[in-house]
């Protein structure tokens, strides 16, 4: 993906991780978060849900700061699993193209945030403790500790999109 793409690419996303009908409680903390970075590039957040007979949360999503919800409704993707829940996701970003997709880093997310960067030819900041927008240069800030948390870093993405980034609860 060259940059000359990168305009292409518009909004930020959230991936809502769920068991159960009930929404992580991480998701919720990154819609809210998603809806503060998301107001500084004048965009919507979209919330991705994915499970089986979830549509029932979806104003709930609303309610913590989604503009708008993909949901994908199955009964195969009742239970997480890796390949189902990647290749939904993959395939709604080649189609609406995200400018950062936001999501949880918990073993779910750690799971599977690699795996959809690795379809999207894109970088992906693991376990950050902050974010932030470069509102000039349209990108994240994550922040993540560096060396055993001694230090800190800054990680930007600026020649691939999606931005993808997983947050700590």
């Amino acid at each position: 993906m060259s940059t000359s793409n990168i305009q292409e690419y518009n909004g930020l996303w959230v991936f809502v991780e769920q068991k159960d009908g009930t929404p992580a409680q991480v998701s919720l903390e990154l819609l809210g978060k998603g809806h503060d970075l998301a107001e500084k590039l004048e965009v919507d957040v979209t919330a991705i849900l994915i499970g089986h007979n979830v549509s029932e949360i979806a104003e709930d999503l609303i309610f913590y700061g989604a503009d708008r919800i993909i949901i994908a409704d199955d009964p195969l993707a009742k239970d997480y699993r890796t390949e189902i829940y990647k290749e939904i996701i993959v395939e709604q970003a080649l189609k609406e193209k995200p400018e950062i997709l936001l999501i949880g880093a918990t073993c779910i997310g750690r799971d599977l945030a690699p795996r959809i960067s690795a379809r999207l030819n894109t970088g992906c900041t693991a376990d950050c403790t902050e974010l932030a927008i470069d509102k000039e240069m349209r990108l994240i800030v994550a922040t993540k500790p560096f060396f055993g948390r001694d230090l800190m870093a800054d990680i930007i993405c600026p020649f691939h999109r999606p931005q993808m980034v997983t947050v700590r609860p």
